[in-house]
């Protein structure tokens, strides 16, 4: 979280960096802030279906140098929310071409074809991946046969599908304690997930924290065996990666950046079923100590070799040094 001194001004974040934090100035004022921002700047705009903080800022700014970061936002299991609503916002996007006049940052390859499928082969992309929090692994956390903690961090909405492993949970057999780490950003969807943790069996506790600050997660990690959060989609993924990097196995979708975990040892990606999920929570909770500690060594092991932060620097460069036109 970032403390923020003044609203509606220039905040010097770094040495080469300006940020401004809106806070609910009238749309006028807001176009008029756009139109300061000097030809020879770099304008970041990150996420697109914002009318006033996505497309006023590429609209009016007279930056020659507009890079847009759509975040996961065009994945096809994100486009199933609210489906009517986006595509009736691209075509608008598109309508008024603003894509021929920037460039788009893509996390990934498969990103890059997200944006390519909606936009066209032509639009300018260049991909930098995301730079995540690397945690100490520690392996000393004890493992009874039988019994698992774990923990789940993120927001809480359907794309997480916290329902479907509350669900899950209610056919396992095994003791075990679901740590929920998150805002609700889905007021309905959490009423139907607080229903199912009302109904869970005597075996299964399930406690709920909130939202956190980064820096409080990982003590939330440390007393967790497992991370848990099968997403329809994730652009990225952090809390996955971290919890990775502090030695915990993950259960998580196919939909992530962070796949054959099977094969590494260090987890599962799962389908969205509940039968798939109860099974590799089962698995887990079998684990003797031995056998957890193999996938926790593995689970960071992994984290580390899928990480090369000379490369993600040299991506940023790149992104960054495109063209002034």
């Amino acid at each position: 979280l970032i403390k923020v001194n003044r609203f509606n001004s220039w905040e010097q974040f770094n040495s080469n960096t300006e940020v401004y934090y809106n806070n609910s100035q009238s749309l006028l004022k807001f176009i008029k802030l756009c139109k300061t921002i000097p030809t020879d700047d770099f304008l970041f705009i990150i996420g697109i279906y914002s009318l006033k903080y996505n497309i006023i800022p590429l609209l009016f700014s007279h930056s020659k140098n507009k890079i847009l970061s759509v975040r996961g936002m065009l994945h096809p299991g994100a486009l199933s929310q609210k489906s009517f609503k986006k595509k009736l916002f691209l075509f608008f996007f598109k309508l008024i071409k603003i894509h021929k006049r920037i460039t788009f940052h893509a996390t990934d390859e498969n990103e890059k074809l997200f944006i390519q499928k909606i936009f066209g082969e032509k639009t300018k992309i260049i991909i930098a991946e995301n730079y995540p929090k690397i945690y100490s692994s520690k392996f000393n956390l004890l493992k009874e046969k039988g019994s698992l903690s774990m923990i789940s961090v993120g927001l809480i909405s359907p794309m997480k599908n916290y329902l479907l492993v509350l669900k899950s949970l209610k056919l396992c057999r095994s003791v075990i304690k679901y740590h929920i780490i998150g805002a609700v950003k889905d007021r309905d969807y959490w009423d139907k997930c607080l229903k199912e943790i009302d109904n869970m069996p005597k075996n299964i506790e399930v406690i709920y924290h909130g939202e956190k600050e980064p820096n409080e997660v990982i003590n939330y990690f440390e007393h967790c065996h497992l991370f848990i959060l099968p997403s329809k989609s994730e652009n990225y993924g952090h809390a996955i990666i971290e919890a990775l990097s502090a030695g915990k196995p993950v259960i998580t979708s196919i939909n992530t950046p962070w796949n054959n975990l099977k094969n590494s040892t260090a987890g599962f990606n799962v389908d969205f079923d509940i039968d798939s999920i109860k099974k590799s929570i089962e698995f887990f909770a079998d684990l003797n100590q031995d056998e957890y500690n193999l996938y926790s060594k593995n689970a960071a092991a992994y984290a580390k070799q899928s990480i090369d932060l000379n490369k993600i620097n040299q991506q940023y460069n790149n992104l960054f040094s495109i063209h002034k036109t």
